[in-house]
């Protein structure tokens, strides 16, 4: 992943698109401290499921920015939020739709033998090991509370 941040670095620097090269480098400056916190917990650099989880959070703070721009009537600070978000969900794997998301849940409650909410922190951890960048593990989580409690 990495070496794809940089060739789009590189990119960018060629296209001369300052949004999107303003981007890329909030995200390797992300990594950075990434892999500085964990070369100070005896790591090594982050994992690419690190990183995918790191680029969720850094889409999840824009989005929360922006709601709060654009509730207080500044669009175009709503605006460059918007641009950062679409810049990093470029680099995210294809986002998986509810009906995926749903059959994930079920299958991963069939297989660790989930029966109650005493269970739910078991298929969570499962559902982020297999499909990390993949699905929303806010609403996620909301449906296997529901398919739990069931």
């Amino acid at each position: 992943m990495r070496d794809q941040f940089m060739s789009a670095l590189k990119d960018a620097m060629k296209a001369g698109d300052k949004a999107r090269l303003g981007a890329i480098r909030l995200i390797q400056a992300a990594i950075k401290d990434k892999d500085i916190e964990a070369r100070g917990l005896g790591k090594g650099q982050a994992t690419n499921d690190e990183i995918l989880a790191l680029l969720q959070k850094m889409i999840k703070q824009r989005q929360e920015s922006a709601a709060i721009y654009a509730a207080n009537g500044r669009p175009e600070l709503a605006a460059t939020e918007e641009s950062e978000i679409a810049v990093i969900s470029s680099f995210l794997p294809k986002q998986m739709g509810e009906d995926e998301v749903k059959a994930a849940i079920s299958t991963v409650i069939a297989e660790t033998g989930a029966a109650g909410m005493k269970d739910m922190g078991k298929v969570i951890a499962v559902l982020k090991e297999r499909f990390a960048g993949q699905m929303d593990f806010g609403k996620a989580s909301g449906w296997v509370k529901t398919a739990l409690s069931a």
